[in-house]
């Protein structure tokens, strides 16, 4: 039988070695927040029949300065422009658009987007209590449903290695994430909240398949097995399960990510990144952590 827990601390060091360029871009640079966290306005104006880059650039900048709306970011590309203001009516930006075409008629507008300050921050705050709760959530009910697993062994000891487990895939999920606004200019909105959500949500529904199956072994196994012996081959038994699963969603998600629409381009990439992360964090990140802790738990209580 393959002996996957023989490696478990390197397991560890990866997934530390994986999280730690994540971490420090979330402490340096942050996340990009968009509109909907911020408070503001989001303007994007489709330039493809435009012949000129620069002097589309030129149009919209002179038509935001004759109107008096500061520009706090433009970003451009071959096909669009997008410019972000702090919050302003629907009627300044019919006079926005009017000034813009009749300087260069063949730009459009494609979308205005509007959020006041206030509803920005208690969507933020709303959002980040979701995830709070959520996890707790999740870590009492795991301990619950586990209640009845074989002493000297711990329910809650299951609930917080899954718990870590899904903080991991979120924490590598809100780094990488954070590196595209740093280097691309991506911007976390409220559908990349919803993305963390079903994330973490699928890496608990992995952690607790894998989990189940050492409870159940643990109860069938001879008593000369090990809990390490006990956890590879509940391992073993559900891997190819778990990874037929994952394959399944990522055929999906990257169809989606190659043939979807730009407005989920980024809400497919999260999904991605995260089914990945959670696959791998189930299996080699959760169950390490349990092993190690019993493990360090039953040798301090024979020491004594």
């Amino acid at each position: 039988m393959m002996n996957v827990m023989k490696y478990k601390k390197i397991y560890l060091l990866f997934s530390g070695i994986v999280l730690l360029p994540g971490i420090i871009s979330l402490l340096v640079f942050r996340l990009n927040l968009a509109v909907d966290f911020t408070g503001g306005s989001v303007f994007t104006y489709d330039i493809s029949n435009v012949t000129s880059l620069e002097s589309a650039e030129q149009t919209v900048k002179d038509a935001f300065s004759e109107q008096g709306v500061p520009i706090n970011e433009l970003v451009s590309s071959q096909d669009q422009i997008e410019v972000r203001t702090e919050p302003v009516s629907s009627e300044v930006n019919d006079q926005l658009l009017q000034k813009i075409k009749e300087s260069q008629d063949s730009i459009s507008q494609k979308s205005f987007i509007t959020v006041g300050s206030i509803i920005g921050r208690e969507t933020a705050l709303k959002a980040f209590k979701a995830l709070g709760v959520a996890s707790l959530g999740i870590m009492l009910y795991i301990a619950y449903a586990f209640r009845n697993i074989p002493k000297p062994y711990s329910s809650l000891r299951f609930g917080v290695s899954a718990i870590i487990a899904m903080l991991h895939d979120a924490f590598l999920l809100l780094g990488m994430f954070s590196l595209l606004g740093k280097f691309h200019g991506v911007a976390v909105d409220s559908l990349f909240i919803t993305a963390v959500l079903t994330v973490i949500g699928f890496s608990i529904h992995d952690s607790i398949v894998v989990f189940d199956r050492i409870r159940e072994n643990l109860k069938k196994m001879p008593s000369s097995w090990g809990f390490e012996d006990v956890v590879n081959f509940s391992i073993v038994e559900t891997l190819n399960r778990s990874f037929a699963t994952s394959l399944t969603v990522l055929i999906t998600l990257l169809s989606l990510f190659i043939l979807g629409g730009e407005s989920i381009k980024y809400f497919v990439l999260a999904l991605l990144i995260g089914i990945i992360s959670g696959t791998y964090s189930s299996i080699f990140t959760a169950s390490p952590i349990l092993v190690i802790w019993e493990e360090h738990i039953l040798n301090k209580n024979k020491k004594s």
